[in-house]
Formats: structure tokens, C-alpha cells, sequence
């Protein structure tokens, strides 16, 4: 072993290891305690877990020693023999690699055997010695034979290991690419800086070290400078409406302020919605998913919590509460940053005290219940809460010393006494128990009132733990909320989508249904006069009366979200995504013009040139046509059954193009204005699935990107691949959705592993484009974006990547869309 490593030996210290190897004080014969003994087989786990990793890092360092010894070679055999030649004879001869077992190459002695044992003659150098020793004493953790790869001479060679690409984006797997998941992606290497070739006029640049040849229009070449700054646009955005709510997995997440305004958050945005004046206010301050929301008893002041995230640069984010002004929308305090684990799950302001204290519980394996002198930022009490998922927290109303809380198979009154929070549990006695509380509210004397996963509503007496009152069977199923009235009347609302009413005597008043569209009731707040808002469980915000019909003021999609395409002539868009939604939006009045409902989950969308259709590219090769005034269905056809990632017509109106993951672009000609269609043929030549298609402006030619960084250029009508670079370098593209070629390649920002950078759109009158990410940033660039490392503005909003970036037909607005946080939001460019 020592002879082995001897090369090595300054760089990688085994004594530790073997001495720990050696070591039987961990065994079952030893007289340490069990505890030492765990502890000493964790330390000799790390410490073999350390050593493995840099013996990867050796075999690393010997591929690439043995790369940079074949490349002076070649270069030796084609200039002739230099003085540098006898250096090769000192570095190590590469080895050959049979299913995981490093073997040299012929002629330097006879083949170990499988086990790594064998004789052979002592002809190699030192560090193929310590090669064939790595061999045998790690033959435990082989790498296969696909992650040691031999490296190209325009790549970096790093680590030997590469990670298949992440379904952290849902299904769309990126086959070709090297990505990670979107948190904390960046890659620590250093990114090779792009090339220009003045003679050939192109620009080389890399991702993950995989070359990426970009030429550029003939009348560019001679005035391009490669080290030329860009210029940040002029143009800025602002959001201008975010549509969607979020009620799947969020409770006590609505309320009416005295201002008119409904509050209420979705992604990373807290939106304060004037219903009567239809305008949207919006707090920005959160940096990850928010997904908890208390009000002041000033009703001004408010508090949300947010997850833990990831930024840009891989750091890691904290969860945290961000107290704020509703009126100013400015940032008052931020607390517990450092403190929380994981996301905060409930908050609540107190109501005696002047709602000096807030409560807060958080999302780690203890649900830690605390509470804050928030103006202070100073934390008064913690304990862990539960073992159990907690669904609700708030203050006694006329005892700020009192919180209670419920959840799985819980309910506590804690009351807060010298600076510790003591418990009492709720005793259910002769009341079955339920798997879960799930809402808690108080009536005006005080006491406590649940609803539980039973469908009871159990009341228990102020003071005490115990029940005082049972309405058996309030409801069917779950019942998710509660809500007092300031007039005593107790409402409540679940699964079963009833919303009933009860007296001060828990006597039914009476009762409506919610329409199965909208979903069951996950949060119920008291509106106007004798109006409600109601949140549901399907993303839809609900006004209405018990008297009368519920009417959708707000509503998204309720899952993963891709599609997204705008009208050419109107101020629409259309989205569609994983939740089979197909929704077309008017960007003016940001009303819902209509929904259908598909079979599939859809993944792609693109309006025809007369805006009379739109056609949707599903995950299973499927896609549809439809009117996009009536909503009816066009035309149905199906090519491959793999996922379709681009829908795009030609400018003329006369073909449509296909991009799939089955690496092929399928061709449509079109006739009666987007009604009739007939399959041209398929565009055969990449190597991993289409990721984006752009048209040239004459209709006659087709770019495509793929998963791999491949840019191809067709002739679609023949569906023949263009290979001449004095024929695709100087055409005009009506649009510009690539994220590869020349004009854009400044969008990519260092360190990127060719994944970051979902969509992007250039504007229409060629000034401005915009790209979104993974990391739930919209980037703002001038257009040409042809110098490395763009400057952009950029703007946050969305709490998962951004699947789309889109400009509307006039260039006044753009909308883009989030992936997981499954958020449409409209921003406009000023």
C-alpha cells in the first residue's frame, strides 16, 4: 500500500485511515460503551468516506496527467520531435479500463487477475505503480466504465464522476445535459472564457466544457470585439399582476384589509388585491416559497414566512419572518434568521397585548413552537412543539400568555410563564380522537373551537383542556376552517366544499356548496358587509354570500407550469401545464377568457400568425389544435410518445414546426388559416431532445437548439438539415426563443452547466431580451446580446425556476411563468 501511494504520499495521508482500520475498539469484544462504540464506527466511516474521495481525486489527477501526455504526443508526431520530447517519457502510460477494473496497457506486465492479485514485472513508473495499487485495494468502489471518460481537447476534465441530470423541473429531464438539481447548481470550476476568430468570424464558447461554435452575420466580423462591454437596457420592469393562489398545501393564508384590499400570497409574492378597483399591490421582499401569513390586530401590519432556499451563487438561504407595512410595503423587522429550520409553517399575532408578540412554528423534525417581542426582534419562549406535522397556531384572544396549537394527533394550550412555554394537552376523553386538528379559532368568551379530520367541530371551555361542546359531524370529511365573525357566527368549511354557518348555541343557520370546480374550502375570511372570501384547495379565491353564488376573483393553474404563448394581434396569452389546464388570459382586464380541460398534461403552446388557432404539444407526443375564440377543438395528432417542448409556426402561416424529446422536429404544412394539417416529414440530425425553434423571417428556414448545446439549421419544407455556414449565417429570424447563437450567447452566466437558462424571448422591435432561470430570476438584457456576460437587471417574484418568458404582441408587457410555484406574472416594461 505505502509503495503504492509513494507518489502521492505528500499529497494523500492514509495513516489516518489504516490506523483507524486497525483499530478493533469498535468491535463487540471491546469494553467501550455502546455509545463510544457508535461514535468510533461514525469517525472510521468518515474517515473511509474522506479516503475515497481522494483517491478519486488521485485517479482523477492521473487521467488527466495521461490526457495532457497523449495530446504532447500528437502534437510531437505532427511538428516533428522538440525539445521538450524526452518530458512525455516521464509521465505514465494511459490505462486501459475493462468494466471497472484498471488494467495496464499491453506490454507492461501480465493482467492482474479479478481480485487484483497476480505477479507481474516491476516495469512501470511510479505513479502507474500507484494506478495498478489503487486497483486492488479499492476494488470495493469502482467507477464504471461511462463516468471515467476520456476527455476531449476542448474540455475541462474535473472529477471523474458526472451526475445525470435532475428531475427537480418534473418530467422535463434534460438527457443531454450535465445539470444538477436547481438548488445550488453552480459549478465551483472555472468557466473557459469564449474564443472569436476574426478569420472564420465565429465565436467559440463552453458549456461544461463542451464547445459551442456561433457564427456571426459577415457585416459583424470586421467591427466585433470580443472584450466590448454591453450596456444594460434602458428599460426596466415592474410587476404589474401576478395571477394565481396558493391553497393545496397553505391554510390562514387569506384576509380583508381595512383598505379594501385582499391579501393573500402565491411563489414569493405577497399580493394585496383592491377587487372593487381591480389593482394589485405587491410585496416583494421574500426571497423563496412564503407559505404562512398573520395580520396585526392594527390590520396593517403584516407577517409571512418563507422556506429555506438557494441563491443564485449556491448559497444557502434562511428561513426567516418578515414583518412589514401594508400601507408603504416597507420592511419593518426580519426575525429568525439562523434560527428556524427547514420553512415556517404558522404564525400569529397576539391580540391582548396589543399584538406586541408573534408566534411562530417551523418546519423542522421538532416543529419548534417560539414566540417573539417582534418590535425588539427578541425571542422570548421556545419548545419543540411535535414529533407531528402542525397545522395551526394562534393566541388566545383575551390572553396573550396563552398559545394553542394542533396538528397530527395534538392539541396544546401553552401557557407562557417566566420565559417557558408549559403544555397542557387536550384531553379527548370519551370524544374519539381524530388523526388530525386541523383549524383552530375562539369564540367571544373565550373559548376554544377545532375542526378535525372526523368532520367534528369540538368546543373547549376558556381555561381549560377539556371538551364542553361536540357538533358531531358538522361535515363530511376534513374540516379545514374556521372562521368567527364579528358578529358571533361561527362559519366552517372542508372537504366536503359546504360552507356552513352555526349560532352562538352551535346550531346550524345553513348551508351552501361550493361548485366541485373550485374545489374543497381551504380557508374561509370575513369580507364586506355580509360578504366571504373563501380560498380553496384548487387555487381559486372565492367572494360571495351565504345567500348567494360564489364568484372566482382569483384563480391559477395547480401544477407544474411550461406552456405559455401570446397572441399576435391581442392582448392575450395563453398558459397550459402538468394540471391539464388550458387557460387563454386577457393581459388587460387580467380576467380568465376560458379554460378547457384536457386528457393530457400539457407541455408546449404556440398561436398561428392569424391568431385564429392555438396548438398544444402534450407530454405523450400528442397535440391539439384549438379555436382560440370558441376554445373548440381543431385538429388532434400525435407524433412520437415522448414530451413536446416547442409549438412553433412559421411567420407565413403556411408550416408548422414540432420540437420533441425524441430529438426530432416534425413538419406540418397548414392550410385554411391553422384548420386543415399535413405531416411534411421529420428533421433527423440531433443527438438529444429539441429544446427551442426559431423561424426565419421568409418562413424558408428553421434554427433548433437541443439538450446537448447543439445549434441546427433547416430547410423545413424539405426537412434538410443546412451544413453552410455562408448560407444560415446572415438570415433574419422573425424570433429569437433559442438560447444558443450568437445574438443571445451573452445571456449565459459564468459557471453555468448549459441547464440554468429556460426560455428566452427577444421583443419586436428587436431592442430587449428576456430569459428566465432556474433559480427564479427574470434577466432583463439589451438585444443583441453578443458580449460574454451580459449585464441585466434582474427580478425576482417566482420561487422555482422559470419555465417561460414571453413578450406580448406590442412589446408593452412580457409574462412569465414558474414551474413548481405554478404562478403567471405579468410585468410591465418602463
Amino acid at each position: 500500500m505505502e509503495d503504492g501511494f509513494s507518489s502521492y504520499s505528500s499529497l494523500y495521508d492514509t495513516s489516518s485511515l489504516l490506523q483507524f482500520c486497525n483499530d478493533d475498539s469498535a468491535s463487540v469484544a471491546s469494553s467501550m460503551e455502546v455509545t463510544d462504540r457508535i461514535a468510533s464506527l461514525e469517525q472510521r466511516v468518515q474517515m473511509q468516506e474522506d479516503e475515497i474521495q481522494l483517491l478519486k481525486s488521485a485517479l482523477a489527477d492521473v487521467v488527466r496527467r495521461l490526457n495532457v501526455s497523449e495530446e504532447q504526443q500528437a502534437v510531437g508526431l505532427r511538428r516533428g520531435p522538440t525539445k521538450a520530447r524526452p518530458m512525455i517519457a516521464t509521465l505514465p502510460l494511459r490505462p486501459t479500463v475493462n468494466n471497472g477494473t484498471i488494467l495496464p496497457k499491453k506490454g507492461s506486465g501480465t493482467l492482474p487477475s479479478p481480485s487484483g492479485s497476480g505477479s507481474r514485472k516491476d516495469t512501470s513508473t511510479p505513479v502507474s505503480k500507484s494506478l495498478s495499487s489503487l486497483s486492488r485495494s479499492t476494488r470495493f468502489f469502482y467507477l464504471p466504465l461511462s463516468t471515467v471518460r476520456r476527455a476531449n481537447s476542448n474540455e475541462h476534465v474535473g472529477t471523474l464522476t458526472r451526475k445525470d441530470s435532475c428531475d427537480s423541473k418534473g418530467n422535463r429531464n434534460r438527457a443531454g445535459s450535465t445539470g444538477s438539481n436547481s438548488s445550488g447548481k453552480r459549478n465551483d470550476s472555472k468557466q473557459r472564457d469564449p474564443v472569436f476568430n476574426a478569420e472564420e468570424g465565429y465565436v467559440k464558447m463552453y458549456l461544461k466544457g463542451r464547445p459551442i461554435t456561433m457564427y456571426m452575420p459577415k457585416d459583424q466580423v470586421d467591427s466585433y470585439c470580443l472584450e466590448a462591454r454591453a450596456d444594460l437596457p434602458s428599460n426596466k420592469l415592474k410587476l404589474d399582476w401576478v395571477y394565481g393562489y396558493r391553497g393545496r398545501d397553505c391554510r390562514s393564508n387569506l384576509y380583508l384589509l381595512p383598505t379594501g384590499e385582499t391579501v393573500y400570497f402565491i411563489a414569493s409574492v405577497v399580493v394585496l388585491f383592491n377587487v372593487d378597483e381591480q389593482l394589485q399591490r405587491h410585496y416583494t421582499g421574500h426571497t423563496d416559497d412564503i407559505k404562512c401569513l398573520a395580520v396585526h390586530p392594527d390590520k396593517i401590519t403584516i407577517a409571512t414566512g418563507q422556506v429555506a432556499g438557494t441563491s443564485s451563487d449556491g448559497k444557502q438561504l434562511a428561513p426567516h419572518v418578515r414583518v412589514w407595512d401594508s400601507v408603504s410595503l416597507n420592511t419593518l423587522h426580519v426575525l429568525g434568521a439562523g434560527f428556524f429550520d427547514r420553512a415556517l409553517v404558522c404564525l400569529a399575532f397576539s391580540k391582548s397585548n396589543g399584538g406586541n408578540t408573534l408566534c411562530v412554528v417551523d418546519d423542522s423534525n421538532d416543529h419548534v413552537l417560539s414566540v417573539w417581542d417582534w418590535q425588539r426582534e427578541d425571542r422570548l419562549a421556545e419548545v419543540k412543539c411535535s414529533n407531528e406535522s402542525v397545522f395551526a397556531a394562534d393566541f388566545h384572544p383575551t390572553d396573550s400568555s396563552i398559545v394553542v396549537t394542533c396538528g397530527k394527533s395534538h392539541l396544546y394550550f401553552w401557557s407562557l410563564e417566566r420565559g417557558v412555554l408549559v403544555k397542557k394537552q387536550g384531553l379527548f376523553e370519551k370524544q374519539e380522537k381524530p388523526k388530525f386538528v386541523l383549524c383552530v379559532t375562539f369564540a367571544e368568551n373565550g373559548d376554544a373551537i377545532t375542526g378535525d379530520s372526523s368532520g367534528n367541530i369540538l368546543v373547549w371551555g376558556k381555561g381549560t383542556n377539556r371538551i364542553s361542546h361536540v357538533i358531531q359531524g358538522a361535515h363530511e370529511g376534513s374540516i379545514f376552517a374556521l372562521c368567527m365573525l364579528r358578529n358571533g357566527t361561527l362559519l366552517s368549511g372542508g372537504k366536503d366544499r359546504r360552507l356552513v354557518s352555526w349560532d352562538g348555541s352551535y346550531q346550524q343557520i345553513q348551508a351552501v356548496e361550493v361548485p366541485e370546480l373550485f374545489g374543497p374550502i381551504r380557508t374561509i375570511a370575513e369580507g364586506r358587509g355580509e360578504t366571504v372570501l373563501i380560498g380553496t384547495t384548487k387555487h381559486f379565491v372565492l367572494q360571495g354570500s351565504l345567500d348567494g353564488e360564489f364568484m372566482p376573483i382569483t384563480q391559477g393553474h395547480t401544477d407544474e407550469l411550461w406552456g405559455l404563448a401570446v397572441h399576435p394581434l391581442k392582448p392575450q396569452f395563453l398558459t397550459c401545464g402538468y394540471d391539464r389546464q388550458v387557460c387563454l388570459w386577457d393581459s388587460s382586464s387580467h380576467q380568465l377568457i376560458w379554460t378547457k380541460s384536457m386528457d393530457d398534461a400539457a407541455q408546449s403552446a404556440g398561436f398561428h400568425p392569424s391568431g385564429a388557432v392555438v396548438a398544444i404539444g402534450t407530454q405523450n407526443g400528442r397535440w391539439l389544435v384549438l379555436d382560440s375564440d370558441s376554445k373548440d377543438l381543431v385538429a388532434v395528432h400525435t407524433d412520437g410518445n415522448e414530451q413536446l417542448s416547442a409549438m412553433c409556426y412559421g411567420p407565413d402561416g403556411n408550416f408548422l414546426a414540432i420540437g420533441s424529446h425524441d430529438n426530432y422536429i416534425y413538419i406540418y404544412a397548414v392550410a385554411e388559416n391553422g384548420r386543415k394539417y399535413s405531416r411534411v416529414g421529420k428533421c433527423s440530425g440531433h443527438s438529444s431532445f429539441i429544446t427551442h425553434l426559431d423561424w426565419s423571417v421568409d418562413s424558408q428556414y428553421l434554427v433548433s437548439n437541443s439538450g446537448d448545446y447543439e445549434i441546427l439549421y433547416w430547410i423545413p419544407s424539405v426537412c434538410k438539415q443546412v451544413v453552410s455556414v455562408e448560407t444560415t449565417r446572415d438570415i433574419e429570424w422573425a424570433t429569437h426563443t433559442c438560447t444558443l447563437g450568437f445574438q443571445v450567447f451573452g445571456l449565459w452566466p459564468d459557471g453555468s452547466d448549459g441547464t440554468d437558462i429556460n426560455a428566452a424571448c427577444r421583443s419586436s422591435d428587436k431592442s430587449l431580451l428576456v430569459t428566465g432561470d432556474d433559480f427564479g430570476k427574470v434577466h432583463l438584457f439589451s438585444y443583441p446580446c453578443s458580449q460574454f456576460r451580459a449585464p441585466s437587471h434582474v427580478y425576482g417574484g417566482h420561487s422555482s425556476h422559470v419555465t417561460n418568458v414571453t413578450f406580448l404582441y406590442d412589446d408593452g408587457y412580457l409574462v412569465s411563468t414558474g414551474g413548481k410555484d405554478m404562478s403567471v406574472m405579468q410585468w410591465r416594461i418602463v
